[in-house]
């Protein structure tokens, strides 16, 4: 694949997937704006992350049906209007309604490219497609805290979802343009047949069932912290600015670019060994994390590791998932990120509810006890996995 499309695939999951995480470093704002208590803010990334959900289970398996060049860009036309929805809602309801499309439809566009640039792959570079197009996912969804908290800052959060829909119709025209023709996955079959095949690679592949838990574990803790953030910046003795708190997504951008090669070393076989160390580092950086009181630099610290684990373990998930069934690319990854929508929501929930009630050490402990059963999980199931995926140390 030549190395302009591997960019065009990065940057545009990247850019699709930022709005699904604009709301995380906004929500004391959005809290305030529409009289939602600090303790219960959470639930505003749990509407985005039931929309995920959704698109998982009825957006993401048509690509192995349609043209994917054209669900891409009607999804993308969607998704603007839901981006316009949430800058002019005028109740809670309106505003989680909204936040519910935007996560479908983010959702959708994200991993349907991911799927498109792993089949558009050839064999022996699908690690490194998937890596290249994920990194860009990861760095997207850590910059997003860095934009939205900039311009909320200049402009309110309404303005970043007004910036954001004005993103994609530039997005829609790039992609209009660059977007490989591809014919449709095998035999054309009825909607309800494809949802129900999906459930049925869920029941049957094995490293889809075990690498699906690990995701979820993975991904709880990735929200616990990053939806219990913005509480702690945002007080005393801090009383940081949206711009300063969203800053330290640009730290965990630098984690994830750092694990780019995860992808490498999959196609290498060394997924499991490139998981145990990355699920160790996962839990180690709960350690740095829990002194933000005494030093930002522990946080700092903390951050890195946190993202550097937590791209090379998804990396590595979607590289062993896709090799067990090349002929289902979107189906698979729909089924693989139920269990990332069903761990971002529980871990939003679960952070602002323990914040509220322990603090800040509290999330910390929460964190470090979800990293550490992962790592458990792993271990244990190490000689449950399928041959060929075993045999990538």
């Amino acid at each position: 694949m030549p190395r302009a499309l591997v960019a065009i695939f990065a940057c545009a999951a990247g850019l699709s997937v930022a709005n699904v995480y604009y709301a995380q470093p906004l929500l004391d704002a959005l809290a305030d704006d529409f009289g939602i208590s600090r303790g219960a803010a959470g639930g505003v990334v749990t509407s985005t992350q039931a929309g995920c959900a959704l698109a998982l289970l009825f957006l993401v398996p048509l690509g192995d049906q349609w043209g994917r060049r054209r669900l891409m860009l009607v999804q993308l036309a969607l998704l603007t209007l839901s981006l316009l929805a949430v800058s002019t809602a005028t109740s809670a309801v309106a505003l989680l309604l909204g936040m519910t499309l935007v996560g479908m439809l983010g959702t959708a566009m994200t991993q349907g490219l991911i799927a498109y640039a792993s089949s558009a792959a050839g064999e022996h570079e699908r690690g490194r497609v998937v890596g290249a197009t994920q990194g860009g996912v990861v760095v997207g969804l850590l910059l997003a805290r860095v934009l939205a908290g900039g311009i909320a800052d200049v402009a309110g959060w309404r303005g970043v979802y007004l910036a954001s829909a004005a993103g994609m119709v530039v997005l829609g025209v790039v992609l209009w343009r660059v977007l490989p023709r591809q014919p449709t996955l095998g035999t054309r079959q009825r909607y309800v047949v494809l949802l129900a095949s999906m459930f049925r690679l869920l029941r049957e592949e094995r490293t889809l069932q075990i690498r699906g838990v690990i995701a979820l574990l993975m991904f709880m803790a990735f929200s616990i912290f990053w939806s219990a953030l913005v509480l702690p910046l945002s007080a005393a003795p801090f009383h940081f600015s949206h711009t300063s708190i969203g800053a330290f997504g640009l730290v965990g951008a630098a984690g994830a670019l750092a694990a780019a090669r995860s992808g490498y070393w999959a196609d290498r076989g060394w997924a499991q060994r490139t998981t145990g160390v990355a699920l160790a580092l996962l839990v180690f950086s709960w350690l740095p994390l829990a002194g933000l009181q005494v030093s930002l630099g522990w946080l700092i610290a903390g951050v890195l590791l946190l993202d550097l684990a937590g791209q090379a373990i998804h990396v590595t998930n979607q590289s062993l998932i896709f090799a067990a069934r090349t002929d289902a690319p979107s189906r698979l990854v729909g089924a693989y990120m139920l269990f990332y929508a069903t761990g971002s929501g529980l871990g939003a929930v679960a952070a602002t509810a323990t914040y509220a009630a322990f603090g800040w050490r509290g999330v910390c402990v929460l964190g470090a006890g979800v990293s550490l059963t992962a790592l458990a999980f792993w271990a244990a199931t190490l000689r449950g996995m399928p041959a060929a995926a075993a045999g990538r140390r």
